[in-house]
């Protein structure tokens, strides 16, 4: 019995999407639910699984090829295969560890499936053994690390052997559908907002000492979530977006449109293009559940697993290129909304307090609004206000 293979529903934001990879060829057997195709749209990575277990006998779209919605792809031989050969030792480990579920935190194990990591490759440090959020998190990093000097190494060998050939290697390659869009986009941005920036400084130190002092305890309480600035960040530009409303507005044709509600948006670099999922109603959020997002987006994003609807809306954005070593920048604003705030690198640099000069750990600010909604005036005092309640912590919690 044949059982077709149709690419998703787009929604209608999405026009049409570009079939990026086929991970199984005509001919091979898959079960029902497996990874069979993935399609990119200008947004997401959409992934097809099997609707059947059976065999792929057809294909009617290649890699590159144009997919519309809901747009038949493939068609599958409903049926079974022969049993292989089970692994007795493997389900033996399966099964105590199933035994052992209290020796694995909930976040850690969710972790885990998302990434496909086997919980038994894992030596937990938390009490009694347990496998924490942040054990799985040091695993994978190992692995990213392993795999990246393996790609290095590989990298300069062939470098080698082509300067030592005298060639001068050039590669051409088309710009996938979301990296096209990003280029429309931003393109967009410069020719139709009236963007200024202002800048301002944040002395990064009571940050600093409340995060060392507190991090092993936040982190025990919250199963293994790190508590990183980006909570702060997105706490105090809530707080300064209630007193600043324009801030949190959007422009529509000729109409001002207030948002009684913080959705906000953190920029996510992956190497498919930049990525904005949003914290919905942050307003409601602690900052514990503010990192657990964001680290849960990282995840999605890194693997392409962001929904459109996670990226969807948004009413003010957080970028921080100072994970990269950024020390200034003019973030482009992201519309429909009208303004972004960016992060920098943390650096020491001397200042002048009480009459002295003495070495803080410093950070610059930097606004960037549209001036048809947003005037000098309103920026700056959201941008003094943010600035105001990181030095001071205790009046992010405090609300004043």
């Amino acid at each position: 019995m044949a059982t077709e293979i149709k690419a998703p529903s787009y929604p209608e934001s999405v026009q049409e999407g570009t079939l990026s990879h086929w991970h199984v060829k005509a001919g091979d057997f898959v079960t029902r639910d497996d990874l069979v195709v993935d399609i990119e749209t200008d947004k997401v990575v959409l992934e097809v699984v099997a609707p059947v277990t059976g065999t792929l006998i057809e294909v009617f779209k290649q890699e590159g090829d144009i997919v519309l919605s809901n747009e038949l792809v493939g068609r599958m031989e409903e049926g079974t295969t022969t049993d292989f050969p089970v692994d007795v030792s493997k389900q033996e480990q399966l099964a105590s560890k199933k035994d052992n579920d209290g020796l694995v935190n909930p976040a850690a194990r969710k972790l885990a499936e998302e990434r496909g990591i086997d919980l038994l490759h894992i030596t937990g440090t938390g009490r009694g053994g347990r496998i924490t959020k942040e054990d799985v998190v040091n695993h994978d990093v190992k692995q990213d690390t392993s795999v990246k000097e393996q790609i290095e190494e590989e990298s300069q060998e062939s470098n080698l052997v082509a300067f030592d050939g005298g060639e001068r290697v050039q590669r051409r390659v088309a710009m996938t559908r979301m990296r096209s869009r990003i280029s429309e986009r931003l393109l967009e941005v410069t020719q139709t907002t009236a963007s200024l920036t202002t800048f301002n400084e944040v002395d990064m130190s009571a940050l600093i000492n409340l995060r060392k002092q507190y991090q092993e305890e936040f982190t025990r309480m919250h199963n293994g979530t790190r508590l990183g600035y980006m909570g702060f960040f997105v706490k105090a530009a809530v707080e300064a977006l209630k007193r600043f409303p324009l801030v949190n507005a959007s422009i529509d044709d000729n109409h001002i449109v207030y948002h009684g509600y913080q959705d906000i948006g953190v920029a996510v670099s992956t190497d498919r293009g930049l990525v904005v999922p949003v914290l919905r109603n942050a307003e409601n959020m602690s900052i514990a559940s503010v990192e657990n997002g964001i680290f849960e987006f990282a995840a999605k994003a890194r693997d392409s697993k962001l929904t459109i609807d996670e990226m969807t809306g948004g009413t003010f954005t957080i970028t921080n290129g100072g994970v990269y070593g950024s020390l200034l920048s003019t973030p482009i604003i992201n519309p429909p909304q009208t303004a972004i705030l960016g992060m920098h690198k943390i650096q020491e640099r001397p200042i002048a307090h009480q009459g002295q000069v003495i070495i803080r750990p410093m950070m610059y600010l930097a606004l960037s609004y549209d001036h048809r909604l947003i005037d000098g005036k309103e920026a700056v005092r959201f941008l003094v206000t943010c600035k105001e309640l990181l030095e001071d912590p205790a009046k992010i919690l405090l609300e004043i």
